[in-house]
């Protein structure tokens, strides 16, 4: 279902009246039509699937034993709290077990799960879950750190911080496992 454009448009109008602007004057005219397009592209994501970006996977026999690590792949999301959006760098790394993924799948699969309404939180462990399923890897850990809208231009106003969030699947769950990558994430700033 794609987002509903017309309703957005007077939505968004009906937002700039109640704050005591005008939306037909020069300047905001074209702002609700805007908003409804800026929203069709944030939230693309929940018309898709990240399963179906997994399926194209190359198998590779027995298990490599060696770790695929993805670093600093950027996103951007819309926190549902407040609809302002968040962006981030987020790190994936899967233990595969006897399939590969074109490594492009991945920013996809980050891409399409944030194209949502989200909570970095939910973020994190629906793409760990993604690849886990998707994938069937031996193992999966997921490191999300972002700079949130809402911190930084309203209460806190913290335009400093961010957040950081992890979730771990599998033999990635291992704190001695999850140290070492966190320790290559870390090697490529």
């Amino acid at each position: 279902m794609a987002v509903d454009r017309a309703r957005i448009q007077a939505a968004v109008a009906e937002i700039l009246a109640a704050i005591g602007e005008d939306p037909a004057r020069a300047g905001l005219e074209s702002t609700p039509r805007r908003v409804a397009d800026a929203y069709a592209e944030f939230f693309v994501g929940l018309d898709q699937n990240p399963q179906e970006l997994l399926a194209d996977f190359v198998p590779v026999g027995e298990s490599t034993g060696e770790l695929v690590l993805l670093r600093d792949i950027a996103f951007r999301s819309i926190c549902e709290h407040h609809l302002l959006p968040f962006l981030g760098i987020a790190h994936v790394a899967y233990l595969p077990r006897d399939r590969v993924v074109g490594l492009g799948r991945l920013p996809a699969v980050v891409e399409t799960i944030a194209a949502r309404p989200q909570l970095q939180e939910r973020l994190t462990e629906e793409i760990a879950d993604a690849l886990y399923e998707g994938l069937d890897p031996l193992g999966v850990l997921v490191v999300l750190d972002a700079v949130h809208g809402c911190v930084g231009t309203r209460g806190p106003r913290q335009t400093a911080s961010s957040t950081v969030t992890m979730a771990s699947r599998g033999a990635l769950t291992e704190p001695t496992a999850r140290a070492e990558i966190i320790a290559l994430i870390a090697a490529g700033g």
